[in-house]
């Protein structure tokens, strides 16, 4: 079986939490914020710095306690997070130090945003323990699931299937978020306990999937 023939495969098998439907609406809402970006001539990088800083803004809401209101902010950084790959493609100017920059500023977002959480459970709660742990582990496993993707493209293969991708697991951490900010803390501590679950899933996903890509290229090497 040829190594295109298995990821596709392992695409189908390897499909992530949230529906096509859902990605295809959101690219619809982001076109008008593109056309935007260019009209005001923004570059992607600009783009990324943008969202970063504002996730710094959501996740210090957070913390405060101002649960809601970091969740409005941080539905907005996606977006912008969302934006700087749309604006690349449309403007033509993707580059690889673009494409670090951003991989890189997304690992520093999710950190700063569950430290964010962290805090305001330490603040907020009698018994944070529990709460943290899962915040940590969630952390983790996010870290993983970026670390597994780019070893693979270090060697040369592509590794972005899975259930919990960053986008998945930013939706549900702002829900999260959203929901403990209208009382429903355990909610929160129980969707973190579940990214944490889906990561460990999708490094596994992702390490199976290496290997098959792997297995098909010795292989083709053999047969030649």
């Amino acid at each position: 079986m040829s190594a295109s023939r298995d990821h596709a495969r392992e695409l189908r098998r390897g499909a992530s939490v949230l529906p096509t439907w859902v990605k295809d609406a959101v690219r619809g809402i982001l076109s008008p914020v593109v056309n935007l970006a260019i009209a005001l001539r923004l570059t992607p990088n600009t783009i990324t710095v943008i969202g970063l800083l504002i996730t710094v803004v959501a996740s210090g809401l957070v913390a405060g306690g101002w649960l809601l209101m970091g969740a409005a902010v941080l539905t907005a950084g996606s977006l912008f997070d969302a934006v700087d790959g749309a604006l690349a493609r449309a403007q033509g100017s993707g580059t690889e130090f673009g494409s670090f920059l951003d991989s890189t500023l997304d690992r520093a977002s999710e950190a700063i945003l569950y430290v964010g959480i962290a805090v305001w459970f330490m603040s907020a709660l009698d018994e944070p323990a529990l709460p943290v742990l899962a915040v940590f582990v969630a952390l983790a496993g996010s870290f993983l699931v970026s670390y597994a993707r780019a070893r693979a493209e270090g060697i040369g293969l592509h590794a972005s299937i899975g259930l919990a991708p960053r986008t998945e697991r930013l939706v549900l951490v702002i829900v999260g978020i959203a929901l403990a900010g209208l009382g429903f803390t355990p909610v929160l501590i129980g969707i973190l306990f579940l990214v944490a679950a889906l990561t460990v899933v999708t490094v596994v996903q992702r390490i199976r999937h290496v290997w098959r890509l792997s297995q098909a290229a010795a292989t083709r090497i053999k047969e030649y």
